[in-house]
């Protein structure tokens, strides 16, 4: 579920970008990049998002992120780092527009662009729910537009727990 859930948000968020730019008008490519994940309390330590979780508002991430640049010539490696806070639907998204001299989704694979992400945990918001679960990732989904040269990049989610298993609310089926 929490896979669909990661999905749907990105193909929302990839169809929202329309206003963007359709065409390139130099030949140097210039990529429009969204990375975007979710942050939920996991009340039954089970690492998946069950009846009892709940998305978690207010929380920092930190993104790093590094880009090949489009070019056979240079080995150039962009990097951007940012810290992020969840809105109210756990939802934190770095954009980083306009990133020259990077292609999202060449038509030649040996161009195309070569990416790795990584999503860390850094505070939570709830003294309930302070435990760190999963506290990094660089699973990512990719969803490319050759049109735009639009990339949107959706980690998997992150985690916090409660100091403590609540084993009436978790263990019943």
């Amino acid at each position: 579920m929490e896979k669909k859930l990661i999905m749907l948000m990105l193909l929302l968020q990839l169809l929202s970008l329309n206003s963007l730019s359709l065409g390139q008008s130099s030949s140097i490519p210039t990529a429009n990049i969204t990375v975007m994940g979710l942050v939920y309390c996991d009340v039954c330590y089970n690492n998946s998002f069950s009846k009892h979780s709940y998305f978690m508002p207010g929380v920092e991430v930190s993104i790093i992120c590094r880009f090949k640049a489009a070019s056979s010539r240079t080995r150039e490696m962009l990097t951007f780092s940012a810290n992020r806070t969840t809105d109210e639907l756990g939802l934190y998204k770095l954009d980083i527009t306009s990133v020259e001299g990077v292609s999202c989704a060449a038509e030649d694979d040996k161009d195309s662009l070569v990416a790795a992400c990584q999503a860390s945990l850094i505070g939570s918001s709830s003294d309930s729910c302070n435990v760190p679960g999963n506290k990094t990732t660089t699973d990512q989904v990719l969803f490319e537009s050759k049109m735009s040269n639009i990339c949107v990049y959706g980690f998997s989610a992150l985690n916090f727990r409660p100091f403590e298993k609540n084993i009436d609310l978790c263990d019943k089926q």
